[in-house]
């Protein structure tokens, strides 16, 4: 069985949060304070996120990438991944963390069945990263990194928020790991989660960055696996990793969107930027797998073309990154 939704696009990949809580506070994702701590019950529970991903890979969903907020901070992940890497059908279950507790649960996590590491590094100067995080610590970050090829895992993928004025200096450092550490780095253009006034004056955009690398190295294009993202992949010739750009602003990549999302309190989005939501907790509380898979195939058929952003318009709701799951 497979999904597609009313646009011919084939929807196999699902972001399930696990949690909104974080141990950093980049100014772009939470405010400084952190998000409301929905309690013990206001959050899904491992069964009800288990079963979630249980129908969804019934339905045709083959990649599972598990967010947050940041999803070690949850006490018990890593014991819930291991139920998930068993479910039939999965091909893939990723993780996304932004690498503050990478280094001591590196190998866990790989014995749990997690294939691939993507991990949030936003700079690779101490200050720009503590500035951006509002306190992180880079060098447990850099640790995480080792110790997840230590423990097996390909070079983790490096997702970087590229932003003018603060870290954009920093392009020709980041497309140096692709040759020194084999990673795969994404530049992703800065996203007005929360609506502010001259917002604009963030952006860097991914041809910025591809004109960046290329006066320094040249490019080739890649081509893209089954479970790729949105990203356009290029490669420095003689590099282990790749370099992608995910242009959610200047170059909307909606054509290509295989994704929904769950976020940590159950409610699902066939669109992070759309405001239509639907509450998965009626079909969990209590557990009605029926009305479960019929609910989040409405939510493929009902997945919108493409969001509305724009280099100078804002038109969804506010809302932080975090308690959706990016």
């Amino acid at each position: 069985m497979g999904l597609r939704d009313t646009h011919g696009r084939k929807i196999n990949y699902l972001r399930l949060s696990v949690t909104d809580r974080c141990n950093l506070r980049c100014f772009y994702c939470m405010p400084a304070e952190g998000v409301q701590d929905a309690g013990h019950s206001g959050i899904l529970s491992f069964e009800e996120l288990q079963m979630i991903a249980v129908c969804a890979v019934g339905l045709g969903i083959e990649k599972i990438r598990i967010t947050g907020g940041e999803p070690t901070v949850r006490a018990g992940i890593v014991d819930f991944l291991s139920r998930l890497s068993a479910i039939p059908g999965l091909r893939h279950l990723a993780l996304t963390t932004n690498g503050m507790l990478l280094a001591p649960m590196a190998a866990d996590l790989y014995r749990a069945g997690v294939q691939r590491l993507n991990v949030s590094l936003d700079s690779l100067n101490p200050q720009t990263f503590k500035e951006i995080t509002r306190g992180g610590d880079l060098n447990k970050v850099l640790a995480g990194l080792d110790a997840a090829v230590a423990a097996g895992f390909p070079p983790p993928k490096i997702n970087v928020v590229i932003m003018r004025g603060i870290n954009d200096g920093e392009v020709l450092d980041f497309a140096e790991l692709t040759r020194s550490r084999g990673c795969s780095v994404r530049f992703i253009e800065y996203m007005p989660v929360v609506k502010e006034d001259g917002w604009q004056r963030l952006c860097f955009s991914g041809q910025d960055v591809l004109q960046r690398i290329r006066e320094q190295y040249p490019l080739e294009p890649v081509n893209k696996g089954d479970f790729a993202g949105p990203s356009q992949d290029y490669r420095i010739p003689g590099a282990a990793g790749t370099i992608g750009i995910i242009t959610a602003v200047s170059g909307h990549f909606c054509v290509d969107c295989n994704r929904i999302r769950v976020t940590a309190r159950g409610q699902a989005k066939g669109c992070l930027f759309s405001d239509e939501k639907t509450d998965l907790l009626p079909f969990l509380r209590p557990p009605d797998s029926r009305g479960l898979s019929a609910t989040l195939q409405r939510i493929v058929a009902a997945k919108p073309e493409g969001h509305g952003i724009k280099c100078g318009e804002y038109s969804h709701t506010n809302f932080s990154m975090a308690q959706v799951g990016g």
